[in-house]
């Protein structure tokens, strides 16, 4: 230990206080806790559980009054102790069927009840009687210390006892001398240990099966979740091997095609610069993707994610790939939440990149509304035009889109039109978030969505 750790502590008026000092002043904090605060607390004992091993094969009827079998036991004591009572031929000995009674309501109250009992009927007693326990306060006091300690915890059930061995000791002392009776301090403590010791060694198991379940929860998820982030690092690595690797070679001879060329049309070097522009653009968005993908705690760079305010930056960059593309935006533009914007601005984007892939030749056109209460997309595409052959694809980014549009509680068609085109429609719901605020001054919280296509 170091000499910070062995040095007694000081109080607040600078009085070191001794090791022994901390120990006792901390044993009296504990009894006052467990048997003096709110010891008239009103604490009703609640209803048993009916989804145990045995309860659970009852018949429903039966099932239902089940859960008063614990107040059935207790009433069933205070009979017990009643009866025994009226056998001894006391009529002050009835009193000792108050604190089993109590003990349904005010557990700690019916022990210091029991405790009063115990010495009101044992200064009743006779000369030759059970003293200081008589038979009923003995089968009482018994019962609520059993009872009290099943409803509190190991610490006070030993507090209890400690304070019955300290009575036993006093009465034993003060008044035991010169009377003829059968002394029943031994039976009630021995009786009593043994019993609280039952009760303490349920509440220990109880609290270990409780810890071990919230263990073997907590490790369930550990499991989980590394299990989730050595799939996420193989799917980064798979990523990175595969499209990176392409990306990159895409943007490196972009960046030579014209070079190997003599004199090659500004039409060619511009056409070139802009894939490698792309090519860029989409690895910078890969290595983010990866690293989200890759870490769980990955910080997300600072670049605003993409909105509609956004959409004729990426209108400029599809009409450069050779795609002939109008906008008509209908409705009093306003800020959206962030989620719609995003999965909006996605939506366009797949919706054109399909055009690309799917349409080459053709014309698109893409309107966004601005309705009450939400946000309207269609993106429709004129047939393919020529005789360059479309790209094949996965059917993976109707699916993203449907995804996002899914995720925000909207609606979504994607279909084939009759002359060959191609339509995707959808419409996101915006909750306004106020009332009072004009139909331009914003909406709502979105729920977020992220569903990519390709």
């Amino acid at each position: 230990m170091t000499n910070t750790q062995t040095k007694t502590a000081k109080t607040a008026t600078g009085k070191a206080r001794s090791p022994e000092f901390r120990a006792v002043a901390g044993l009296i904090g504990s009894l006052r806790q467990d048997l003096f605060h709110d010891a008239f607390a009103y604490r009703p004992l609640p209803r048993m559980a009916t989804d145990g091993v045995i309860t659970r094969r009852l018949p429903e009827r039966l099932r239902e009054y089940a859960g008063w079998f614990p107040h059935s036991v207790i009433v069933g004591c205070s009979l017990f102790a009643l009866l025994v009572g009226t056998a001894n031929g006391s009529g002050l000995d009835l009193i000792t069927v108050v604190p089993l009674l109590l003990v349904l309501i005010r557990p700690v109250a019916a022990w210091w009840l029991a405790l009063a009992v115990t010495a009101i009927t044992g200064m009743s007693t006779s000369y030759y009687a059970d003293w200081p326990w008589t038979p009923s306060a003995f089968a009482s006091y018994l019962a609520v210390m059993t009872i009290v300690a099943i409803r509190t915890n190991p610490r006070t059930a030993g507090w209890m006892w400690l304070l019955t061995l300290g009575y036993s000791i006093v009465v034993e002392t003060l008044f035991g001398g010169g009377y003829m009776y059968s002394s029943t301090t031994a039976p009630m403590l021995f009786v009593s240990a043994l019993t609280l010791l039952a009760v303490s060694a349920l509440h220990i198991r109880r609290d270990a099966k409780k810890e071990v379940a919230v263990q073997l929860s907590v490790n369930a998820v550990e499991r989980s979740r590394r299990t989730l982030l050595e799939e996420r690092t193989t799917i980064a690595r798979e990523l990175h091997d595969v499209v990176a690797h392409h990306m990159s070679v895409v943007a490196i001879q972009a960046e030579a095609a014209p070079y190997r060329v003599e004199n090659p049309p500004p039409e060619l070097e511009k056409a070139f610069a802009t894939i490698r522009e792309n090519a860029v653009a989409a690895l910078t968005e890969l290595r983010r993707v990866l690293g989200v993908v890759r870490a769980e705690d990955y910080d997300a760079p600072d670049a605003p994610q993409p909105t509609l305010a956004d959409l004729e930056g990426l209108l400029s960059n599809v009409r450069e790939a050779g795609l002939t593309v109008e906008k008509a935006v209908t409705g009093a533009v306003r800020e959206l939440p962030q989620g719609v914007e995003l999965s909006a601005y996605r939506i366009i984007q797949e919706a054109l990149s399909n055009a690309l892939r799917h349409a080459p030749g053709a014309t698109a056109k893409v309107e966004v509304s601005y309705v009450l209460g939400g946000l309207g997309l269609r993106i429709v595409n004129t047939p393919p035009q020529g005789l360059v052959k479309p790209s094949p694809g996965a059917g993976h980014g109707i699916t993203g889109m449907r995804e996002r549009v899914t995720m925000l509680n909207g609606e979504m068609t994607a279909r084939l039109l009759p002359d060959g085109g191609y339509e995707v429609a959808a419409y996101i719901p915006v909750a306004v978030q106020d009332e009072d605020e004009p139909a331009d001054a914003g909406a709502g919280p979105a729920t977020k969505a992220d569903g990519e296509r390709s």
